[in-house]
């Protein structure tokens, strides 16, 4: 039986009935299918991507053409979740209509369902401009990496109160500008609740405790593999996949060297 593609409207009907909504960043088809199979209903593919996959030091290398092909590659095998695809460094910066290409060809050519632009005040006319040609946006305020050099690093954000009511006003630009969810990242608990209940669009926080509609982890974190820098203080391991992986990886070979892998019986007669 067919499943139904999870759409827009769907995810904000779960924000009015108070269910929760998980998300993962997804990267590759392997993985993207076992997180639609077990029932994700919105994968991310971050610009995370650069640091988790490429080995990068930040987001700001990832171009449109990686979330091109990552996208494709988690759209193919996602036949019920919510695909939304990051909006790089410097896709959206540059003029509106770079922001309007570039979203276009993350929904044309990599098969989007939503994109992701980071910021509040200072990119609510971009993100006005995307929804009214009719691609989903989704916000991301609060610790937003692609700021990573003026914020001097993955720092926490809001915990005074000046720089409380700045993220605050930047939720609120967020949904006025047509936003159907925002990302809280690394942000007081408190501070997430009070944007939280002051916003009708979902909020999905990564770092942002408990109170925020939805949660977002890094899947490499949450599934416990080796992460090159290092884990945060917010994600909880639900898998050691890690040492899984090590293991598996030291036993193949150890039988190739030893002349144990193949056996005839894993041959060809």
């Amino acid at each position: 039986m067919k499943k139904r593609k999870i759409t827009v409207p769907d995810i904000l009907k779960m924000k009015r009935d108070g269910v929760k909504i998980p998300v993962l960043t997804a990267y590759g088809a392997s993985i993207a299918a076992l997180l639609d199979r077990a029932g994700v209903p919105i994968l991310l593919v971050g610009d995370s991507v650069g640091m988790v996959e490429a080995g990068h030091e930040t987001t700001l290398e990832v171009t449109v053409e990686d979330i091109i092909y990552h996208t494709r590659a988690v759209r193919r095998v996602s036949s019920e979740a919510l695909v939304v695809a990051d909006m790089p460094f410097m896709s959206y910066q540059v003029s509106v209509e770079d922001a309007l290409k570039n979203a276009g060809r993350l929904v044309k050519e990599g098969m989007a369902s939503a994109v992701k632009v980071e910021g509040g005040q200072r990119t609510a006319a971009v993100i006005r401009a995307i929804t009214d040609i009719d691609i989903p946006v989704m916000g991301h305020i609060g610790l937003t990496p692609q700021s990573v050099h003026r914020m001097g690093g993955y720092r926490v954000q809001g915990r005074s109160g000046a720089e409380a009511e700045i993220l605050t006003e930047d939720a609120l630009a967020v949904e006025e500008s047509g936003a159907f969810a925002v990302v809280l990242e690394g942000i007081p608990m408190k501070l997430a609740r009070t944007i939280t209940e002051r916003l009708s669009i979902p909020t999905i926080g990564i770092g942002a405790g408990p109170h925020t509609d939805g949660q977002v982890l890094v899947v490499n974190d949450m599934l416990g593999m080796a992460s090159p820098t290092g884990t945060p203080k917010f994600v909880r391991r639900y898998a050691d996949l890690e040492t899984v992986i090590l293991t598996a990886v030291e036993r193949y070979t150890r039988d190739v060297i030893q002349g144990k892998f193949p056996t005839e019986e894993e041959s060809y007669k």
